[in-house]
């Protein structure tokens, strides 16, 4: 705060004159109002301000910080009080709940355990078109761990029972870890368990083989029962991956509290500050963050550019994004894209080709860059088991430089109407269908 003004006045015969300063009275302070609906933040600090200094902040605010990430100077916090928002200023704070609270969508159903010895024995590793087209599989290591943020997974699944890693488990819906595995355990969607398998699902003569078997995965779950991503869901669990030094982190959704990645607003700036400083943290710990271009059949502008179509976390700085192709390699229909956005791509299926995996009971097929993602996380998993100490960057650079290039197709008439039905920019070696290419597990 600025300090009283001082005036001095000399006076003839060098007496000094010292003048009383006059202070207005101190306004009463605003007391705290409730309204009797308690509503969550995402709370962006001064990056060096100490968690001390952020519990007065949100405190005179009429908040609680319920978390905070002193690392990256991202908090999270409650508050009934209307005016909390005014309070900490403009560009400080973004609530879901208040961005989602009409049309709120209904609680999915939940899943039955799987017992496992229900779960079908048959080899499926014939059907699985996506694992040749990529090289795989590879060789895993358990000493490296992929952090599945996603929906949960199912950790009974036969392929993937041995690959769970609970110790490094936790729950990130409400933007604080919780490592009990009521927490980290897939509920209401088979999506999480679905990506896991796609990554290290054992190569054991049964069901499906992974891109990198013997890989451990944790189960880091930001999407909850409604299928909703929040900001601080996934500032969490980008958080927990690492500190817990995981290798690879696999992101196959976007934040989704908002409409279409093209309605973009200024209050959003918030996440995506607080999105970019985690993403930029994790990568200084040594983590890869892999991410899904999305299925809105988009083109994606970097994130440092206001308005546009944007995705997050695909569209941040140091994350591995990747779109989707069919069984004939060219960029499935409901791709995203971008020139400077997408990295890699990889198999998603389309045109009735999609991509078997683990399911909670079985197995099931499903299309999407969500299923394009977790190829590329398996063979970053295989490049930290070969060069291990590798840096997040070292480990990008060599996903690709084993990319085989994919050129921009001469004709993208999906249709048949006579209208490209988007435009590829780039060349062969790099573009915005494909990035740097196919992504290769391994470098013959």
């Amino acid at each position: 705060m600025p300090g009283f003004g001082r005036s001095l006045v000399a006076a003839a015969c060098a007496v000094l004159v010292m003048t009383p300063v006059r202070t207005a009275a101190a306004e009463p302070e605003r007391a705290c109002a409730d309204s009797g609906r308690d509503v969550r933040y995402l709370v962006v600090f001064d990056r060096d301000t100490p968690s001390a200094a952020a519990r007065d902040q949100v405190s005179a605010a009429c908040g609680d910080l319920t978390g905070y990430y002193p690392q990256i100077g991202v908090g999270v916090a409650t508050s009934g009080d209307p005016g909390f928002a005014p309070r900490m200023g403009p560009g400080r704070v973004y609530s879901a709940q208040d961005e989602r609270r009409t049309g709120q969508r209904s609680v999915r159903p939940g899943l039955r355990a799987t017992t496992p010895s229900d779960v079908p024995a048959a080899d499926r590793s014939g059907e699985q078109w996506n694992l040749a087209a990529v090289g795989g599989p590879g060789a895993g290591s358990p000493d490296v761990v992929v952090g599945v943020l996603d929906s949960g997974i199912d950790p009974d699944h036969p392929d993937l029972a041995a690959a769970v890693d609970r110790d490094d488990s936790a729950g990130c819906v409400g933007g604080v870890a919780d490592p009990n595995e009521r927490a980290w355990r897939a509920t209401t969607s088979g999506h999480g368990t679905h990506v896991a398998g796609i990554i290290a699902a054992a190569d054991d003569g049964r069901g499906i083989t992974g891109v990198a078997p013997g890989t451990r995965v944790a189960s880091v779950k930001v999407i909850d029962d409604r299928g909703l991503v929040t900001p601080e869901a996934v500032v969490c669990g980008l958080m927990w991956a690492a500190e817990h030094r995981m290798a690879v982190t696999n992101s196959s959704f976007a934040i989704n509290t908002w409409g279409p990645s093209c309605t973009w607003s200024p209050a959003r700036e918030v996440v995506r500050e607080a999105i970019s400083r985690a993403v930029a943290y994790s990568a200084s710990r040594g983590t890869v963050n892999v991410a899904a271009a999305t299925n809105d059949a988009v083109e994606l502008t970097p994130a440092s550019r206001a308005g546009g179509c944007d995705a997050l976390p695909a569209a941040v700085r140091d994350v591995v994004t990747v779109s989707a192709v069919g069984p004939d390699e060219v960029k499935a229909r409901y791709s995203s894209y971008g020139l400077g956005v997408v990295d890699l791509t990889a198999p998603g299926g389309d045109g009735g080709s999609c991509v078997l995996s683990t399911t909670p009971g079985g197995y099931g097929e499903l299309c999407g860059t969500s299923m394009a993602a977790p190829h590329v996380a398996g063979a970053a998993a295989v490049l930290a088991a070969e060069r291990p100490g590798s840096t997040a960057r070292q480990l990008r650079r060599a996903l690709a430089e084993r990319a085989r290039p994919v050129p921009c197709p001469a004709d993208y008439d999906l249709t048949g109407d006579g209208r490209q039905d988007a435009f590829c920019a780039g060349y062969t070696g790099y573009n915005g269908f494909y990035g740097h290419g196919m992504v290769r597990v391994s470098a013959g």
